[in-house]
């Protein structure tokens, strides 16, 4: 009887986190014309919230805090690491905060909606976890001096007011992660002083701050399992703004790749029905050095698709050539089972190149 009473309040939590989540909206999710869910993404009252414009400059450390004027903000971090015995895994977390209007209610009526996942994956198998919270009520939230984010019994952070140096901290009922990461290169600025134009014709833009140089070590544990000492290389990147997809946008393919021990890139191609792509992203050096790409940079070819469970081709290989640069790679992911059933479902894992570089990274492919 005890259990089914644990049972029955869990699924009542759920079931008024999801009731939320359509309140927000106003309405249902509704299915893209290629069956995936969204337009979670899209604005659906901008005017309340504050205008993404290139006069609006990024300030750090200041802009690591929220910016609840916004109507979202999201961080993104990848992180390829090793074991002692060489074994390979990816480890993405991610945090979403998105809200209603820009009023600051207390309570259950906080306009703040949060969603944060954790995706461990090696060449076999995939651990992974998504939280739902509600704003208001202490479950989930940040603090600036000192850094913090925290959703339950996940959180990161550091005793300055930027991320770094911070730990991550994370467990489930199959995982349990204990991550420090340190920079080891200076932040990045993308686009035009951290303002970031998404398409040459329609309003989509952000404003990003990036961390492409960083370092990571620490502990991994899977159930009862004795933990696994891991280190490797990780990104980082946060952005905000006021609706993230505009009408007929499908969605995005994303990479992010360690060339050398002194270079990164980042480029993104976004997709709209009816239109050609938009490409945009980034060449960082560890020396401070950052170019801008355009679509004249870049070319973005998928050459394999993959049927997933849910009948849904995904394409993990891509040729990814930017002739001007001397970079023409072709990716190959570490694990084709990565797509994501979350609320906001997309493949996102670690991949491989080869080519002009043997580099190391993360691809995200939304809209499929």
């Amino acid at each position: 009887m005890r259990k089914l009473l644990i049972v029955i309040l869990l699924g009542l939590i759920l079931a008024s986190v999801l009731i939320g989540l359509y309140l927000f909206y106003k309405q249902p999710i509704e299915q893209a014309n290629d069956g995936s869910d969204t337009s979670i993404f899209t604005s659906q009252n901008p005017q309340v919230f504050e205008p993404v414009l290139p006069d609006s400059p990024v300030q750090l450390p200041k802009d690591f805090q929220f910016h609840n004027d916004y109507q979202h903000e999201w961080w993104h971090f990848f992180a390829n690491v090793v074991d002692a015995e060489g074994q390979q895994y990816g480890i993405q977390w991610s945090y979403f905060r998105i809200a209603s209007d820009e009023q600051d209610r207390r309570g259950w009526q906080n306009p703040q909606l949060y969603v944060s996942h954790i995706v461990i994956s090696n060449q076999n198998k995939v651990w992974k976890e998504q939280r739902l919270a509600r704003g208001g009520i202490g479950q989930a939230g940040m603090t600036h001096r000192p850094f913090k984010v925290w959703i339950d019994n996940w959180t990161w952070r550091s005793l300055s007011d930027t991320p770094f140096p911070g730990q991550l901290d994370a467990q489930s009922d199959t995982f349990k992660l204990q991550l420090r990461v340190a920079t080891s290169g200076p932040f990045v600025l993308p686009g035009d002083r951290g303002y970031v134009n998404k398409h040459d014709l329609l309003p989509i833009a952000s404003h990003n701050v990036t961390s492409p140089f960083l370092r990571v070590e620490g502990l991994l544990t899977f159930g009862e399992d004795s933990s696994l000492r891991i280190i490797g290389d990780a990104w980082m990147s946060k952005e905000w703004g006021t609706g993230l997809m505009t009408e007929g946008q499908q969605g995005w393919d994303w990479f992010v790749l360690k060339l050398d021990n002194e270079t990164t890139l980042s480029v993104n191609q976004y997709r709209h029905k009816d239109q050609l792509p938009y490409i945009f992203g980034l060449l960082a050096t560890n020396d401070g050095k950052v170019v801008n790409l355009t679509q004249d940079d870049v070319i973005m070819t998928p050459i394999q698709f993959w049927p997933m469970a849910n009948n849904k081709q995904i394409p993990v290989t891509w040729r990814v050539k930017l002739a001007d640069h001397g970079i023409d790679v072709t990716t190959q992911v570490m694990n084709k089972n990565l797509w994501l059933p979350f609320v906001i479902p997309y493949w996102e894992g670690p991949i491989e190149t080869i080519g002009t570089h043997n580099a190391k990274g993360f691809m995200q492919l939304t809209g499929y």
